[in-house]
């Protein structure tokens, strides 16, 4: 097999690579999916944030990573367990990391704390969907 072969070869298997991931997202956003980023630790400025895609299930907010061909989530959140401690404009440096127009949460949950980026209108109904509880259980205002 020549140079050329393998060079084919290769250049097939990641647009191979690169339907299967439009396809995935495709999927997720169909079945009500919303453009959400994701950074579970603080490396510097700008840096650690993972594009997704995530969906509500029930009490869960189950995210999966745009570069991951998972079938499952690679992240789920359980509304009992998140709690919002801080919103704010993404910095210059992360304007270029989320989603356009978004806010970033700083979340705490059982596992530590996390940050979402969300655009204004996924951030609306995410904050509704953490603030409909069911009865007996207390949330704090994210407002």
């Amino acid at each position: 097999m020549g140079i050329a072969e393998i060079v084919g070869l290769v250049l097939l298997a990641v647009a191979v690579l690169l339907v299967l991931l439009a396809y995935r997202r495709v999927r997720l956003v169909r079945a009500g999916g919303i453009d959400v980023a994701l950074r579970t630790r603080q490396v510097s400025e700008g840096r650690g944030w993972h594009l997704g895609v995530a969906r509500y299930q029930g009490d869960q907010f189950a995210w999966y990573r745009a570069s991951s061909l998972r079938s499952g989530p690679d992240r789920v959140l359980h509304r009992e367990q998140l709690v919002v401690l801080e919103r704010r404009d993404p910095t210059l440096p992360e304007s270029y990391a989320v989603p356009p127009g978004s806010v970033v949460l700083r979340c705490r949950m059982a596992g530590g704390e996390l940050e979402l980026a969300m655009g204004l209108g996924t951030l609306t109904g995410f904050l509704s969907w953490l603030e409909s509880a069911p009865p007996g259980r207390g949330m704090p205002r994210v407002s």
